[in-house]
């Protein structure tokens, strides 16, 4: 039997079995080159197929991409639309709330100004409240400060009454009768009484004649004999005292010598009553003498040479003063120096110079004057 090496096993085979190996290696290679040609056509069919199907995606994606990139432009024209509409719309608000923002100012403003202009008016009001408070008050405190002076005048005027004419009597003003202030009732040293005076004092800056009538109706109620008003501020045609409307008007600075004259002319007219002869005629005499225009020359020319001399005495009690004092500073001087003058020969001479009692009790006095008292409490 007839065999051969096989060349790729190195097997020795039958020569029939290698050519059957051949044959069928033959047809196995001719297998691999038509399944290779399958293979390869269809991977060409499946290369073409993908090619086509990835054009086709591709296609589709243009496609879709074209309706995407149409979409997102009718996207964007609407967001811009959007945007453009709410831009508008925040400016239409912006715009309103501008509005509002100035209305609610300007309503603010006239709220701050009625406010503002109330509160003046209030604060002009308080003051103007205030300040007729003020005056108010200012007024009863000068109307009380000037009571008060009254009722001081009041009180120092009774008081040198009392003290002059201590045979009188003084009573209490009775109730109702408002005006009056002293009521005196003059007597002789026999407590006999001749008639009384019902005396009214004013302290104010002007005179009013509506007093003269008053103090009457007052004098008619205690059945005074005469009536006298003691005030600061005269009418201009009065210089001293004058009677008018059947009331004495005097300043206060000569209120006591009126005094004593009309209180001498009800013991006139007192005297005059008791007197049996012509007692009418006296009484009448004596009042045509007080109301005659030379019984009051008489008085005034009594009340200027009293002044003067008052004014006289006064100048002089001045001038003696100065007199008294220049004199004073002299001798002081003229003392002070001769005991300075001692006191340094005394320093120089020692125990030598004899010393004098007088001096040294007028050195002590002066220390004791010159040292200032230690401050306490």
């Amino acid at each position: 039997m007839n065999t051969i090496v096989c060349p790729s096993c190195g097997k020795q085979v039958e020569i029939n079995k290698a050519l059957a190996h051949e044959v069928e290696e033959n047809i196995k290679e001719k297998l691999k080159l038509e399944i290779g040609e399958k293979i390869e056509r269809k991977l060409k069919e499946d290369f073409l197929l993908q090619t086509k199907n990835s054009e086709n995606e591709k296609e589709e994606m243009r496609t879709r991409n074209k309706e995407l990139h149409e979409q997102i432009l009718e996207l964007n024209k609407r967001v811009r639309e959007l945007l453009d509409l709410n831009e508008k719309r925040e400016i239409e608000n912006e715009k309103r709330l501008n509005e509002a923002i100035e209305k609610n100012k300007e309503e603010a403003l006239r709220n701050a100004t009625e406010k503002a202009r109330l509160k003046e008016l209030e604060l002009e009001k308080k003051l103007s409240d205030t300040q007729k408070a003020l005056e108010e008050a200012q007024r009863k405190s000068h109307q009380g400060s000037q009571q008060l002076q009254g009722e001081v005048m009041e009180l120092d005027l009774e008081g040198q009454l009392k003290s002059v004419y201590f045979l009188d009597e003084f009573l209490p003003v009775p109730k109702g009768i408002e005006g009056a202030d002293i009521w005196q009732k003059v007597k002789n040293r026999h407590g006999q009484e001749a008639g009384s005076i019902l005396w009214e004092i004013k302290r104010t800056k002007s005179f009013s004649k509506g007093w003269l009538s008053k103090l009457r109706e007052d004098a008619r109620k205690v059945n005074a004999s005469i009536s006298i008003l003691v005030s600061e501020i005269l009418p201009d045609n009065v210089k001293y005292f004058e009677r008018l409307d059947g009331v004495w008007v005097v300043s206060y600075d000569h209120a006591l010598l009126l005094s004593n004259v009309l209180r001498d002319s009800l013991f006139q007219v007192a005297i005059a009553k008791s007197s049996a002869s012509h007692k009418d005629e006296k009484l009448q005499e004596i009042y045509d003498y007080i109301t005659s225009e030379a019984f009051r020359h008489k008085i005034e020319g009594h009340f200027e040479s009293v002044k003067a001399l008052k004014e006289d005495l006064e100048a002089e009690k001045r001038s003696m003063e100065r007199i008294w004092k220049r004199r004073e500073v002299q001798i002081h001087r003229l003392d002070r120096s001769t005991s300075q003058m001692f006191g340094e020969l005394q320093g120089i001479t020692g125990n030598l110079l004899p010393s004098i009692k007088s001096l040294e009790f007028e050195s002590k006095d002066e220390e004791t004057q010159e040292t200032p008292p230690e401050a306490g409490f």
